[in-house]
């Protein structure tokens, strides 16, 4: 059998796929839009040595497997690939195709993999994690997320809305949720670039405290928060939340922090933040999740390995009761996976429209990784394999929880 069949048996994908391979041979349709070129041995040697999406992300990132066409698309084409293995008779069909091509030694994996060594969520091992992903370039990240700097789900008003004004929606339902006023204190947690920060102080009055465990963040937002001329209400300190020495806040927002705390870390989390909270205090947690709480909370080898080291992702459920048994009473809960589709798909667009400069900045193997990340990221939520939910609860003054009777933040 020719290697783009062989290739094609492994990896799946319906007729709308086209196959080459550096041997000359095709399969699939001769004509179609996406197609998938098998460049040297070494693609095929790295899905043989690591079968399913971590071998196919390690030929991709290192440019001995391209993808002509959509990136999108050709993962929504594919079978689902990130979710199994592959079988192993198309392994032995690979092992024979490798021996064939008498290709010797070891397989080199690539620089942007990352194994992280320590206990796992130690204080030490967090910063590791999030340097890895974060600390990469301004620059690249202000091509990839447009100026906003907001690295979360936006909210769209609408599905015409642009990338910026989903991003300002956001981070005033966020606002309003919480219930901000002028004068009162605001804790953003895994803070990012301090839009939330500057938006809280901005719109609404309110001093903001932002943390991060990025330098590369906090001395970005830093910067940003004293051109907007916010420096007297919005700070952003390189921080662990866990070491934040304040409290009494009348209000604390986690946007993406949630990911990366670790399940078994979780209570802790909640117990943190509800002891920085005053009574009738709110605070809103906004994160990825599980579709439920029966699934695995480690997230796959590429995303773990290349993206987001450490990253777990728990169910709805699962995190609504942890709130409960920590004390805070939930008031409103609500799933915007739908949303995270749309954000990823402007975040793409966006890397596409400067792939040359960010090629530049960051390699073209860093580049390769978001280019795949993103478009595997959307199609997850699309196909509600992962969800994003924000859960509001307030740390009750009593028996008091000085909510409104109905929600007032849709008005």
């Amino acid at each position: 059998m020719r290697l783009a069949e062989v290739f094609q048996r492994a990896v799946g994908g319906d007729a709308s796929v086209g196959f080459s391979a550096y041997d000359g041979s095709r399969a699939g349709s001769a004509d179609a839009d996406v197609r998938i070129e098998v460049r040297s041995p070494e693609a095929l040697s790295y899905l043989a040595s690591a079968p399913g999406e971590l071998g196919l992300a390690r030929a991709y990132v290192t440019g001995n497997l391209e993808i002509i066409g959509d990136v999108y698309g050709a993962l929504a084409h594919l079978s689902e690939l990130s979710l199994r293995e592959v079988p192993w008779l198309q392994r032995i069909e690979l092992l024979g195709t490798l021996g064939r091509q008498r290709l010797g030694g070891r397989v080199e994996i690539p620089p942007q993999e990352r194994r992280l060594h320590g206990l796992r969520h130690s204080k030490a091992r967090d910063r590791e994690a999030i340097a890895h992903h974060y600390d990469v370039s301004n620059a690249f990240y202000e091509w990839v997320l447009g100026p906003s700097m907001a690295y979360t789900c936006a909210v769209y008003p609408t599905a015409g809305s642009t990338l910026e004004q989903a991003q300002f929606a956001k981070h005033d339902l966020v606002a309003r949720k919480l219930g901000l006023k002028p004068g009162m204190r605001l804790l953003d947690v895994g803070c990012g670039w301090g839009g939330m920060v500057m938006h809280a102080a901005r719109e609404y009055g309110v001093k903001a405290l932002g943390v991060t465990l990025s330098r590369n963040q906090a001395e970005w937002a830093q910067k940003a928060i004293v051109e907007a001329g916010l420096a007297e209400l919005a700070e952003v300190r390189y921080l662990d939340y866990r070491d934040v020495r304040e409290g009494g806040f009348d209000a604390i927002s986690s946007i993406g922090l949630t990911e990366h705390i670790g399940k078994a870390k979780l209570p802790a989390y909640f117990r943190t933040l509800y002891r920085k909270l005053r009574p009738g205090g709110r605070m809103l947690n906004h994160c990825i999740t599980r579709p439920d709480n029966r699934q695995r909370a480690r997230t796959g080898d590429f995303i773990n390995r290349y993206v987001f080291p450490d990253g777990e992702l728990v169910g709805p459920g699962h995190l609504v009761s942890l709130m409960h048994d920590t004390g805070f009473e939930v008031r409103h809960e609500e799933n915007i996976r739908e949303h995270y589709a749309l954000t990823l798909a402007a975040w793409g667009r966006n890397l596409d429209a400067n792939w040359d400069d960010a090629v530049a900045e960051v390699g073209a193997g860093r580049a390769r990784v978001w280019r795949l990340y993103l478009a595997a990221s959307r199609l997850g939520f699309e196909r509600n394999n992962i969800q994003l939910h924000q859960v509001l609860g307030v740390k009750l003054d009593g028996t008091s929880s000085g909510m409104p009777l109905r929600p007032d933040w849709f008005s």
